[in-house]
């Protein structure tokens, strides 16, 4: 039989088909519950002290390692705790720069930031930590970012005036804090890997006294018994969570993003080592949404969003390098999903309009009760 070459958006649109269906006869949802369009506002009340949690994963994972046939073993847990209680988007577009700082920036703000990836320079556009707290007139403890290190520390708060680093997120970087516990960092290198794209070119982590003080004043926590638990943990992003963990439980804060990064291991090549990213990015995403689910302060009245900063190259496209790299920006390192939890939020719903990955600042706002006044993208109907 002849074949024909497909071009990059219709090798997107085969594989998003693709996924669509698998969703539908994994979660048993019918073509009648799909949403093809414009949905109805959702129903149920919304709770007063209403929480979220945005979890952001650098180095997305393409289908072929997760939705198709061969990939779904590396996901069980999405598709099988998270995915049939919650509105999944199949089409989620980011229209920016494909780097893990300024697209995670893009999408805190809701509008393409344009910086270098590499620069320490903060977002233009206000962020949704801003929003938040100016609005609501929230206090400073109760907005977070917890991120990896290289380059994200100016991830809390805009240049913006009017809104800027008064209003912004306190941010954790939780290989900073295992810096400055640990006497010895050569226990720790497997946690402190701090840049996958050029490893040779990133200075090593060195810890500080404000570190120091965020274990014991912020996670509550001697230095020994933070050192000593990360001893157990197999990665960063195990790191990740576990600040995570402890800081919803000492400070229970309202807005709460976690940005995870194992998965960017593909740039080193080695395939396994990017499967099993795929595989722990899976299992700590149910786990975030089980700390949710037993702490007091999140239980019922928190909404969770899980969704790739963008994707990776095509193994058809002659200017990538398929899963290793995301820099030719075809439709594949464009085009991701995202899924939304909560009260309020239809379960096992797909909705297979596309959307852009700057929609989520303002659907948040919808639901939190702030306005995204500057921010390009748009609120998301079917769950704001």
């Amino acid at each position: 039989m002849k074949q024909t070459q497909k071009s990059p958006s219709e090798i997107s649109e085969a594989i998003s088909r693709s996924r669509r269906q698998f969703l539908r006869d994994a979660a048993r949802i019918g073509v009648g519950s799909t949403l093809l369009g414009f949905a109805p506002q959702i129903t149920r009340a919304l709770p007063k002290g209403r929480k979220a949690v945005v979890v952001t994963f650098g180095g997305g994972a393409r289908d072929e390692e997760t939705f198709a046939p061969d990939g779904q073993r590396n996901i069980p847990q999405i598709l099988d705790k998270l995915i049939p209680r919650a509105t999944f988007y199949t089409q989620v577009v980011n229209r920016g720069i494909l780097g893990h700082y300024v697209a995670n920036a893009s999408i805190a703000t809701g509008a393409y930031e344009t910086f270098n990836n590499f620069a320490a320079v903060a977002p233009e556009h206000p962020t949704v930590f801003e929003y938040f707290r100016k609005d609501l007139n929230r206090p400073a403890s109760d907005a977070w970012v917890i991120a990896p290190s290289n380059g994200f520390n100016r991830i809390g708060g805009s240049d913006n005036r009017g809104y800027g680093p008064d209003f912004g997120a306190g941010v954790i970087l939780p290989k900073h804090l295992l810096a400055a516990a640990s006497k010895n960092g050569a226990d720790y290198a497997h946690l402190l890997q701090d840049n996958y794209e050029s490893p040779l070119d990133v200075p090593a982590l060195i810890g500080s006294d404000s570190e120091l003080q965020q274990i014991e004043q912020i996670l509550k926590l001697t230095e020994s018994d933070f050192s000593s638990h990360a001893r157990s943990l197999a990665s960063p992003d195990e790191l990740s969570v576990y600040v995570a963990r402890q800081l919803m439980h000492q400070l229970a804060p309202s807005l709460v993003w976690i940005t995870l990064h194992d998965i960017d291991v593909a740039h080193s090549g080695a395939f396994s080592l990017y499967v099993e990213g795929i595989q722990r990015t899976d299992r700590l995403c149910a786990e975030i949404w089980g700390v949710i689910e037993s702490e007091p302060e999140y239980a019922g009245n928190t909404h969770m969003f899980i969704l790739p900063d963008f994707g990776r190259d095509s193994d058809l496209t002659a200017a990538g390098n398929g899963f290793q790299h995301h820099r030719t920006g075809d439709a594949l390192s464009r085009t991701t999903w995202m899924m939304a939890l909560g009260p309020g939020i239809r379960e096992g719903v797909t909705v297979d309009r596309p959307i852009e990955s700057v929609d989520l600042v303002p659907t948040l706002g919808a639901l939190l009760g702030f306005s995204a006044r500057m921010a390009a993208g748009q609120r998301l109907p079917e769950i704001s």
